[in-house]
């Protein structure tokens, strides 16, 4: 129930690691509350103040609240569990518990590169982002950025003037928009992307909330594009984040004597990020190149060849996009083994790819 789901998230002393935990262990956000009681005993160590704070009924009406506000303004909250939360992300461990989703894009799209970069963009920067995502336009890829001053906003812009979705990850509530600059740019990504956001409205942008909410760009994506970074900022700490979630993380080169080129160029010299100088490079490194060559008839040979249970994958990997393998086992009803064995042919046949964190999409 999102009135459960929700309050969860506003108990303190309870991250998103803790919660998906006390979800995994109960069965439901609901039994989190009504069933704490007996958290100490299903929950290892689970402190006391949490148990006094679940109790607290001022959460479970600020949590009412907050299902009016994303009532009145169309708003989805996307729980962990559910089909439409971005299956990357999931496979995150410190994943938000929930997200706060305006917007018409699928959150789990075949192909999603993110491009982060200064605030303080050159034209030298600007003009990279804005040719590069250019470039991807027939790939048909979705561009996920911070809605920030500078390449956050270049991107975006890219995007829509390429008619590519583009999803706006930010800091704060969907209540308002920061950079308030950004706000007739914001409504335009609602109709052809979205605003995510893992916090409740009337949450402000504090400073703190910017490096935590970098890890669902990082998180959400195939891929990291740093545009223009200085030597230190929060397009390093997602590259960094992109890094230890096992994503593919590009950097475009800029001159030595540049400041915002420092952090990109330091990026490809510590061997963190691969360099990128064009929208082919990015297509070669990805391995999109090849794909959709195959001959006339193709698609359909192999169909007629496959086993029931690859027919089965395949059939739910089409209607359901990347998923993940334990998605996959409990919705098409396979064991593990089965499973794993008919996705590893499916991979060898090149109808089924997979990618970090066995996700599994059709190639």
């Amino acid at each position: 129930m999102p009135l459960y789901q929700i309050a969860l998230t506003l108990v303190p002393g309870i991250g998103d690691v803790l919660g998906k935990k006390l979800v995994t262990y109960c069965g439901s956000a609901e039994a989190v509350f009504k069933e704490k009681n007996k958290l100490s005993i299903k929950v290892p160590r689970i402190g006391g103040k949490i148990l006094e704070a679940l109790a607290d009924k001022s959460i479970l009406q600020r949590a009412e609240k907050e299902l009016a506000f994303l009532d009145k303004f169309r708003i989805r909250a996307l729980f962990f569990l559910d089909n439409d939360y971005p299956s990357r992300l999931k496979n995150c461990i410190d994943s938000p518990v929930i997200i706060y989703y305006k917007g018409t894009a699928d959150l789990n799209k075949s192909r999603i590169i993110g491009v982060v970069g200064t605030r303080n963009a050159t034209d030298y920067g600007k003009d990279a982002c804005h040719k590069i995502i250019s470039g991807l336009a027939q790939d048909k890829i979705m561009i996920v950025s911070g809605l920030a001053y500078g390449i956050d906003s270049c991107a975006h812009r890219s995007a829509l003037e390429n008619n590519l979705e583009t999803i706006g990850v930010l800091g704060h509530g969907l209540n308002m928009i920061y950079p308030s600059q950004n706000k007739r740019l914001a409504e335009k990504m609602t109709k052809n992307g979205g605003l995510l956001t893992e916090y409740i409205s009337d949450t402000n942008p504090d400073r703190e909330n910017f490096p935590k909410r970098n890890r669902i760009i990082a998180g959400i994506c195939d891929a990291i594009l740093v545009v223009e970074a200085a030597e230190k900022g929060g397009a390093l700490i997602t590259a960094e984040i992109g890094n230890s979630y096992n994503r593919d993380v590009f950097a475009i080169p800029g001159r030595i004597n540049d400041p915002y080129s420092k952090g990109t160029n330091r990026l490809i010299r510590k061997n963190m990020a691969a360099l990128v100088e064009s929208a082919e490079d990015i297509r070669y490194l990805m391995g999109w190149e090849e794909q959709g060559k195959k001959p006339d008839g193709f698609q359909k040979k192999i169909f007629l060849e496959m086993t029931t249970d690859e027919k089965v994958l395949v059939e739910y990997l089409n209607l359901n996009g990347p998923s993940g393998i334990d998605d996959i086992c409990i919705n098409c009803k396979l064991s593990m083994g089965t499973t794993s064995a008919a996705l590893l042919n499916l991979e060898f046949e090149g109808i089924v790819k997979s990618s970090i964190g066995k996700i599994y999409s059709l190639a």
